[in-house]
């Protein structure tokens, strides 16, 4: 199939390239302005208790999440005349601009205490949007943050709530992800010319990746017009777009080269590497698809973004690297290598340092593999220690106006005012009084503030209770789990931000096992297929899991406990990582391992259909990829690496975890344990029961 599809393609290389220039100038004109389409929300589980009373409070009692909470902070006492009328007529010019819906405040709630620091010199002033939902209020976010998050006439202003937080990450992220590729393109592209040792084969990957990236938004923007998807979700469009252009284009520039240089022809060549590299991208491709499509599983929008994001662009890079490089081979032939700047980079050896480094490990296969064991068992140790949250303003930086502004609420306050936890009671005519000893008991809780008085439209009760902890951690997913726990009316619905954050850490430990036994099978029987083997896959699941277990206690020893702040930079320690971005993260680095795996697999698989000894087919397939995986690896780690120039901790921690896991592997996994693990199972490495051989591919 891929050799028909390589003498096709030569065969109409023109053509193909001219379709593939307008269908990627089209693909980024539109796809750009999804980018003004995405949000930061997407954290929680629809079908979950906290939703439906989402939907109690909004459909039956009107009620709606203040989209902007300023904190006004005055000289004097909130009480004093000029404060109030400062107050009042900041209140009235926010009322009167065409973004508010409606305001409320301490003053004009007529002093109501619940709104008041706890030294009276400071109070709350909410404005509502006039959409259910504050996140899609946008134009208010912006509002504030131009106009009315510094000061008022004699008032001093704090600007915080989801829409000022949406706008704040949003442009943040915008910002940092400029900055990142500003620096990781211009390096990778220095690399990528010691790498593919020639100025026009260092341009190949671009090819592949802005194609990719491209194609994904053109894609985003479509699931924008009938889904939520996250801002975040731009971070891994890039990164994987560039280091899947990185991985495809040097594999299939690699091998092109092999067949030009053993004297066939420029078409014969591109037919040969459609039919060997090409093969190898497309179910490398494959692999990476299927683990990235468990994000999907999750009820999550936010996780479901990066399912979308991450199956466009892989799958846009799989099209771009078999159908539109090879025709782009075609077309320049043998000025491949032209202008070269390193030889030994064009000319690929059957033995060099990492074939020697194959055969030094395999003389020595039980040390390495106990040596290699232990030190992944050491870098994993810290996991112990990991406790998971989910992102709240403390994600920004510590001297962003957001974060100043929730640190003051914290420290002014004494309760979570803007975040309360919502009970919602339906049908409950006659059941007053069990509904008003169910709110004292609520009240009796530790980390209760205080409980507002019960309000009931038509059969359905509601009042809420105000907390001192973070909605969004683990303190206020115990609050919730031990209201729960007390005996309540029939029917109760616990809501608020609270228990949205609890029902979404229970809807991720609900699915996680649906996911894993997804991406678990499907890579069991992709590399089945592919290697004609019940051992190798099985070993590869093993291995990528016990690389993913060394790069989660990595990043609970960083972000957990604070340390290494000189190489990742600063971040505010909040001891806990968030559980959505340990997901992606472990998604992302079990893939791109895949990837790799396949990559390595295909090249010794190659050699041992040719006759070669286990050893030789293992030092030679080695020696042809690993030099691929390794300026692979590091290429894609420079790309992520490059978000720890961001200062959102959520993405310095998914550059961190990327770069690290990836190199881990390229290097301590398929340089050593792979090798010394071939060794030690010898033939049995390729054993499978002859009922399945036959659903094998033929290489």
């Amino acid at each position: 199939m891929f050799e028909t599809l390589g003498r096709k393609i030569v065969k109409r290389k023109r053509l193909t390239v001219s379709l593939f220039l307008l269908a990627v100038v089209a693909a980024g004109a539109v796809g750009s302005t999804a980018i003004a389409k995405l949000d930061s929300g997407g954290y929680n589980d629809p079908g979950s208790d906290s939703a439906k009373a989402a939907k109690y409070l909004s459909e039956t009692f009107h009620v709606k999440d203040p989209a902007v909470i300023l904190v006004v902070k005055s000289a004097g006492l909130i009480s004093d005349p000029a404060t109030v009328a400062d107050a009042t007529a900041l209140e009235k010019e926010l009322a009167a601009d065409s973004n508010v819906d409606s305001t409320l405040s301490y003053w004009s709630a007529g002093g109501a205490p619940a709104l008041a620091s706890k030294d009276n010199h400071e109070a709350y002033l909410f404005l509502y949007a006039h959409y259910s939902d504050p996140l899609k209020a946008k134009g208010l976010g912006t509002l504030v943050v131009d106009k009315y998050s510094s000061h008022y006439k004699s008032l001093t202003l704090y600007a915080g709530g989801i829409s000022v937080f949406n706008k704040a990450i949003s442009t943040k992220i915008s910002k940092d992800l400029a900055l990142a590729e500003s620096i990781s393109i211009p390096l990778t592209f220095i690399l990528l010319l010691f790498v593919f040792g020639g100025l026009i084969s260092s341009a190949m990957p671009l090819v592949v990746g802005v194609a990719a990236i491209f194609g994904a938004l053109f894609n985003m923007w479509l699931f924008t017009q009938f889904t939520t998807v996250s801002v975040f979700a731009l971070n891994l469009i890039t990164g994987m777009g560039l280091g899947l252009g990185i991985d495809y284009a040097l594999l299939m520039v690699n091998r092109f080269r092999e067949e030009l240089h053993a004297g066939k022809s420029v078409e014969e060549s591109v037919i040969k590497t459609v039919a060997t590299a090409g093969k190898t991208v497309f179910y490398s491709g494959i692999t990476v698809i299927i683990t990235l499509a468990s994000l999907m599983f999750f009820p999550q929008s936010f996780l479901k973004s990066f399912g979308y994001a991450g199956v466009s662009v892989v799958f846009m890079a799989i099209l771009a690297a078999v159908l539109a490089f090879p025709a782009v081979l075609a077309i320049l032939g043998t000025r491949i290598d032209k202008f070269v700047i390193r030889k030994s980079a064009v000319t690929p050896k059957e033995e060099g340092r990492w074939a020697k480094t194959a055969r030094f490990v395999m003389r020595r296969p039980v040390p390495v593999v106990l040596v290699s064991l232990l030190a992944l068992a050491a870098i994993a140790a810290p996991v112990k220690d990991i406790v998971f949250s989910q992102v709240d303003t403390r994600v920004m930086p510590a001297s962003s106006p957001i974060a100043i502004a929730s640190a003051e609420m914290v420290k002014s306050f004494p309760g979570e005012e803007g975040n309360p936890i919502e009970f919602i009671i339906p049908n409950s005519i006659g059941k007053n009084d069990e509904v008003i000893a169910y709110a004292r008991k609520v009240e009796a809780i530790p980390g209760i503030v205080r409980v507002a008085a019960v309000d009931t439209v038509g059969s359905t009760s509601r009042f809420t209770a105000v907390h001192s902890m973070p909605p969004r951690s683990p303190e206020g997913e115990k609050l919730i789990n031990a209201i729960r726990d007390i005996p309540s009316p029939a029917g109760t619905l616990v809501g608020g931000v609270a228990a949205d954050y609890t029902d979404s850490q229970a809807g991720i430990a609900r699915t996680l096992p649906f996911a894993l036994g997804w991406v678990g099978l499907g890579v069991l029987i992709l590399l089945f297929l592919f290697t004609g083997s019940v051992i190798l896959p099985i070993k590869a699941v093993i291995l990528n899991v016990l690389s993913l277990g060394a790069m989660m206690g990595a990043l609970t020893w960083i972000f957990v406990d604070g340390h290494l702040m000189w190489l990742v930079g600063k971040f505010t320690v909040t001891g806990s990582v968030d559980t959505s971005m340990v997901i992606l993260i472990s998604v992302v680095t079990f893939g791109l391992s895949m990837d790799y795996e396949v990559f390595l697999l295909s090249r010794i698989k190659e050699e041992h259909d040719l006759g070669r000894t286990n050893e030789d087919a293992v030092a030679i397939g080695l020696q042809r990829s690993a030099r691929i995986i390794t300026a692979a690896a590091l290429l894609l780690a420079i790309v992520f690496a490059a978000f720890l120039t961001s200062g959102v901790t959520s993405i310095k921690t998914l550059g961190f975890g990327v770069a690290f896991a990836i190199l881990l592997d390229a290097t301590l996994v398929r340089g050593l344990l792979v090798p010394a693990l071939m060794r030690l199972f010898g033939d049995a490495n390729w054993w499978a029961p002859k009922f399945l051989k036959r659903f094998t591919i033929n290489h």
